[in-house]
């Protein structure tokens, strides 16, 4: 998600660890950022709870105390709780950041997927939500937005932080918490939720996964309940011909509306899906369907809601995430008789309740509606229907929101308005892709700035010799020319060195002889302004700085020294001594060493040296050695 947006925990520390770096969704119930451990330097998920419902404080505290237990959790399929805690207003969830995207991202890209794909997916679904049961925990809100699938191809289960116990299957709270797409009835009628309905969400994820679209849909959340509660979910071969008997009887049974009827939790159900795919062959996991992808896909229906559980026609907005409280149920000994006018004065009186303080607190404004990750089409008809106008359309690039739908509004999602106010719409451009420029036979100067001209960096710049191009002249790049690389990335440049030289030997030849032979082959002489000591006689060239047969371009230089003349050591005596400690001396003294033996002298004694013991010889000269005659 785009931080550039004004959100105002972007930047903040909370709890005096968390850095938040940026903000990357935006659900019903909280807003999930990118953050850094500061503590110990790591990046994770931090999950902040809506202010609205941060200030109930019996949702905060069960928050806080299932969050707890979820902790406990070590599955590889579950997106793991570090840590929970509070800031202030802010109520938050630490836990493992996930770097890859959503199965809902998957299905509005793709819509609907291979049955080998779907079971790929579910599996690792099933078996997270399998420890779960096992350990006493209904999850209540599984829909593709909480399947994240990694970059590696992991699949992990997220919002375990607002599950219940099992043995807490009933909401005395007159609200069901959860997402009207993927309510199981006995959920609608009755606020129940134990490890069954967990089973009939991941049913219904598996026939939109299969087919591409939801089983039941709607323009208003009381048409999905009602369908949810009086029509059971169609198979998914009437949407996608072809497909195998064996998954519409997987989908109808982890769809029955009868909460018996359905494998009893996820690991049953999972054991199921293992057999469904033995039995398929080849051709029948890899059956290709029809591609049903859908821009105009409704995110409103994805987002988690806390529902009244009495389901009027004065059902609220698409719009908006609401938590209506109904009143308290009448008294045990109360007249059963009395039952449906009761029910009659709840339900008006709710709508009252709800009305005064719509009108107290809203009425005179309008609330920005949530448009983040629609087309732009969908965010204009969406802030069209609130009443409100679009003075402006602005597009940014953005490395992780897909091109054309929207990064976010100005007003920010949830911002009150006075009256029928405009909204500025901030729409995703995709990452920003340069191609790179052909910069072949230009010149390095050249070359940088054109790269800057296309938004792009030089990056290292390297030789080569070539016969095709003048020195200086770019001979590639890295990457080539006509490659869409993103904005503000480097690129590398091979330069020309011209065709290669072959450097001639000139030690020991005079000065002005070296340099008239180097300069002829194009290189650049320069003498060294000291001399030093060499075998090479005084006044000739003692050594070069490129040796004779390597190869430099033209105009490279190569350094002469000049030879001041041998250095005079004074030789060693060695007569007397064994040939194998004379050379040592010798060799020691600086001296190259010959050996002389005469014809049929068997002695190891030197008798004689070329040069007399006490006087001096050239460095590095040889000094021969001759040994005792019979």
């Amino acid at each position: 998600m785009d931080t550039t947006l004004d959100d105002p925990l972007v930047g903040q520390v909370l709890d005096g660890r968390y850095r938040v770096d940026a903000r990357i969704a935006v659900g019903g119930m909280a807003t999930v950022y990118r953050a850094v451990d500061t503590r110990l330097d790591r990046v994770l998920a931090l999950k902040v709870m809506h202010p609205g419902l941060a200030a109930d404080g019996s949702f905060v505290e069960r928050f806080i105390r299932e969050a707890k237990s979820v902790a406990r959790l070590a599955h590889p399929n579950v997106v793991g709780v570090f840590d929970q805690g509070t800031d202030g207003s802010y109520v938050f969830l630490a836990m493992e950041y996930v770097a890859g995207c959503t199965l809902r991202d998957v299905l509005r890209e793709r819509g609907a997927l291979r049955p080998r794909a779907a079971l790929d997916i579910l599996e690792p679904v099933l078996a997270a939500l399998g420890a779960a049961h096992r350990a006493g925990f209904v999850h209540r809100d599984m829909k593709p937005e909480n399947v994240l699938i990694g970059d590696d191809g992991r699949v992990k289960v997220a919002d375990f932080g607002l599950v219940r116990a099992v043995d807490s299957v009933t909401n005395t709270t007159g609200s069901v918490l959860g997402t009207v797409s993927y309510l199981a009835p006995e959920q609608i009628e009755h606020g129940t939720a134990d490890t069954r309905a967990d089973v009939y969400a991941c049913g219904v994820v598996l026939y939109e996964m299969l087919t591409g679209t939801k089983p039941h849909t709607g323009d208003t959340p009381a048409q999905i309940l009602y369908q949810h509660l009086h029509h059971g979910v169609p198979a998914p071969s009437a949407a996608v011909p072809g497909l195998a008997e064996e998954l519409d009887e997987l989908v109808a049974a982890a769809t029955a509306r009868a909460p018996e009827a359905r494998p009893h939790d996820a690991v049953a159900l999972l054991a199921r899906t293992r057999a469904v795919r033995a039995a398929l062959g080849d051709d029948q996991l890899d059956a290709v369907p029809p591609r049903e992808r859908t821009d105009e896909h409704d995110t409103s229906e994805d987002r988690t809601s806390v529902i009244p559980r009495a389901v009027t026609a004065a059902e609220d907005t698409l719009n908006r995430t609401s938590r209506l409280e109904t009143p308290p149920a009448p008294p045990a000994a109360a007249p059963r008789r009395r039952g449906p006018l009761l029910l009659v004065a709840s339900v008006l009186l709710a709508l009252g309740l709800g009305t005064g303080v719509w009108y107290i607190n809203s009425g005179q404004f309008t609330r920005v509606p949530p448009v983040i990750g629609q087309s732009e089409q969908q965010a204009k008809k969406r802030l069209d229907g609130s009443g409100l106008e679009i003075n402006k359309v602005r597009r940014e690039f953005s490395d992780t929101v897909a091109r054309g739908q929207v990064i976010g509004t100005e007003p920010a999602t949830g911002e009150r308005i006075r009256g029928n106010g405009s909204v500025t719409l901030v729409v995703s451009r995709g990452p920003e892709i340069v191609d790179v420029p052909d910069l072949a036979g230009m010149q390095l100067d050249g070359a940088k700035r054109a790269l800057a001209k296309a938004g792009l960096a030089p990056g290292a710049v390297t030789g080569e010799f070539s016969e095709a191009f003048a020195k200086g002249s770019v001979i590639r790049t890295d990457p080539q020319a006509g490659t869409g690389t993103r904005a503000d990335s480097a690129v590398g440049l091979v330069v020309s060195k011209g065709p290669p030289v072959a450097v001639p030997d000139v030690t020991g030849a005079s000065v002005e002889e070296a340099t008239a032979r180097l300069e002829e082959k194009g290189l650049v002489v320069k003498v060294a302004p000291e001399r030093v000591h060499s075998p090479e006689d005084e006044g000739t060239v003692a050594r070069q700085s490129t040796a004779g047969g390597s190869e430099l371009a033209e105009g490279d230089t190569v350094t002469l020294t000049v030879s001041k003349g041998p250095r005079m050591v004074d030789v060693p005596d060695v007569t007397g001594l064994k040939v194998d400690e004379a050379k040592d001396r010798l060799k020691t003294a600086g001296f190259a060493v010959e050996v002389d033996r005469p014809f049929l002298s068997f002695s190891d004694e030197v008798d004689h040296q070329s040069v007399e013991g006490g006087k001096q010889a050239p460095e590095g000269s040889s000094i021969t050695i001759r040994t005792k005659r019979l």
